[in-house]
């Protein structure tokens, strides 16, 4: 039996002059395609091994079309981009899992321009000599931020590990031990600071540190004092933590450096515009922080980066660090973050173009708008009950985790599909369709809808149901 099982497998060239697989051949390499049939037909070689006798006696014939389909949709997936744009309907802002920040379309041209043709990431044109990449983006950080002098490295805990490698490599740093977080993917502030060569020293408790254990904690081994800001937690009750300028004035008549890693980066207030209070960067650096370190690709909206801003010795010193070339930016993220900080010059701009900015302060009504017109639209496709609830949008990026922004949630309820595969349909469309589910509907917050996404879960949903029927 496994012997005819084995023989009623067609063979490679049989296979490639099937009309689907010729299709592929003619956008797909054929040394691909002729690949992944080779690993099918040994995938289902092995598997007719494996069988044991009173399997065998239930097998039927082999399927060479389903045998067929399996490797048009592996040649398929592998053709297919794996990073690719996705649609968010989750109303989550910044989803880690789907890129975080979306960059502002105004700077699609230049980005462009940049990343397919030479540029001047390292070149002075005013005097024809080498230039610094980091020139870009510094005097924009020093004029938004009042800086003294600004560096970039490619995200936030490479900014935390090189000011700390700078400045107190096999040396102490003492930190608040409520303020010892773990900043994702099992990657935590202690470990950081290990592996810059500083010894950490806690003070305080889980809940609460006075100025006074600072004080008893600093002495001539002290390199630095590190205040890292809780932007993916927050500790409710009886709490306590030492106010940043009191904190600064104590290091500072001390002489020790003092930094702050504020996390998400805020370059605006943004409580002005209903969200909760967090402290911005120049709130930071008016305290009397010394070094601020921040990401570029929370909410402050621009590409992933970590931003040191703040005293010219200690940020030239970093610049030398070797380390900063091991840690330092692409000429792309250069690109989308000098557009981005360019914006940051006149606030109401800032608001309306960078994307981050425009979700997180969209006020409810415009959402309600939306949220009509996208059920109008789904009203219309057969096979589909849907209609408008209140709900909550997240900032999500481990920013705000305790803010929730009042939304109009749009549910959908397909009448001869269960809610996961239509959820899982959604997913495998070549614009993916990501959403939530809860009781049973699948929900779709217009917040996190670009322009034209409207349209697109809308055609998504009548494909998705019209190939059920």
């Amino acid at each position: 039996m496994k012997q005819s099982l084995l023989r009623s497998i067609p063979k490679i060239d049989e296979l490639m002059m099937h009309a689907s697989i010729q299709q592929r051949l003619e956008r797909i390499p054929r040394d691909l395609v002729v690949a992944i049939i080779r690993e099918v037909i040994q995938e289902t070689r092995d598997v007719i091994l494996s069988l044991d006798p009173e399997t065998l006696k239930t097998m039927t014939p082999l399927n060479s079309e389903g045998l067929i389909q399996k490797m048009m949709d592996q040649i398929d997936e592998e053709a297919d981009y794996s990073l690719k744009r996705v649609i968010n309907a989750t109303g989550v802002v910044l989803h880690t899992n789907l890129g975080r920040s979306l960059l502002p379309n105004s700077m699609m041209a230049h980005l462009s321009d940049v990343a397919t043709g030479y540029s001047t990431l390292e070149f002075d044109v005013q005097n024809g000599k080498r230039g610094s990449r980091y020139s870009h983006v510094e005097k924009l950080l020093q004029r938004i931020t009042g800086a003294e002098a600004a560096l970039v490295v490619n995200n936030n805990a490479a900014a935390v590990l090189l000011a700390l490698s700078t400045a107190a490599n096999g040396k102490e740093v003492v930190v608040s031990r409520g303020q010892l977080v773990e900043i994702g993917g099992a990657f935590r502030v202690p470990d950081v600071m290990k592996q810059s060569g500083a010894a950490l020293i806690e003070v305080g408790t889980t809940n609460k540190t006075h100025l006074k254990d600072y004080a008893q904690a600093i002495h001539e081994e002290t390199g630095a004092v590190l205040k890292v800001h809780t932007s993916n937690y927050r500790i409710l009750g009886f709490t306590q933590e030492v106010d940043s300028k009191e904190l600064c004035d104590l290091c500072h008549e001390k002489g020790v450096l003092v930094m702050e890693d504020i996390g998400s980066g805020s370059l605006i207030d943004l409580s002005k515009y209903g969200l909760s209070k967090e402290p911005t960067v120049l709130e930071a650096l008016k305290s009397g922080m010394d070094v601020v370190m921040f990401s570029g690709d929370k909410m402050l909206g621009g590409p992933q980066a970590g931003i040191l801003v703040g005293q010219k010795y200690w940020i030239d010193k970093m610049k030398k660090n070797q380390l900063t070339r091991a840690l330092r930016v692409d000429k792309l993220t250069l690109s989308a973050l000098e557009a981005t900080l360019k914006l940051y010059l006149d606030e109401e701009t800032a608001i309306r173009e960078i994307p981050t900015l425009r979700m997180l302060t969209c006020p409810k009504e415009t959402l309600q708008i939306e949220a009509m017109r996208l059920v109008a639209a789904l009203s219309e496709v057969d096979g589909l009950r849907c209609g408008i609830m209140d709900g909550e949008s997240e900032v999500g990026g481990g920013s705000m985790p305790l803010e929730k922004l009042p939304t109009c949630l749009v549910w959908i309820k397909p009448e001869k599909l269960s809610v996961n595969r239509a959820v899982e349909a959604l997913r495998k469309l070549p614009v993916p369709v990501i959403v939530r589910i809860e009781a049973d509907q699948i929900l779709i917050d217009p917040r996190t809808l670009q322009s034209g996404e409207l349209e697109m879960v809308v055609m998504s949903m009548s494909e998705i149901v019209a190939s059920r029927d």
